[in-house]
């Protein structure tokens, strides 16, 4: 079973010192944290949705 991710939040804004210099900046990890919980978010939702039928009696 997969961990649940929770969804990160922003760097407050004393955690980036805004230089640009930094690898990883705090941003990146935050923007690399958001895309697996998007990911995440849209796994569960696409589980999550009734199966249809395409096939009609005719």
């Amino acid at each position: 079973m997969t961990p649940i991710v929770e969804k990160p939040e922003p760097p407050a804004p004393h955690e980036c010192c805004g230089g640009g210099s930094c690898c990883p900046c705090v941003w990146d990890r935050y923007y690399d944290e958001l895309a697996a919980w998007r990911e995440q978010q849209a796994a569960q939702a696409e589980a999550s949705a009734p199966v249809t039928s395409n096939d009609s009696a005719a």
